[in-house]
């Protein structure tokens, strides 16, 4: 078994082994999926996160942002 500390923040180091088998690398993504009393980690593959918002790209440019990000 492999293990890691979890820090005052919440924070913890993917150890390296678990680095290798995911072939992650600085700036990859990683998704959590929870089954009943465990988390299994792996790595996220592009467009593959649930985001509801995805099917409103259209609306998603600087103007948009500064029109509606105080709302």
């Amino acid at each position: 078994m492999i293990t890691s500390k979890l820090t005052t923040k919440a924070q913890t180091t993917i150890p390296q082994p678990i680095r290798t088998a995911l072939h992650l690398k600085e700036g990859d993504e990683i998704a959590y999926t929870i089954e009943k009393d465990r988390v299994i980690l792996t790595k996220a593959q592009p467009g593959s996160l649930d985001d509801p918002f995805a099917t409103f790209s259209e609306w998603d440019s600087a103007a948009d942002r500064k029109a509606y990000g105080k709302l």
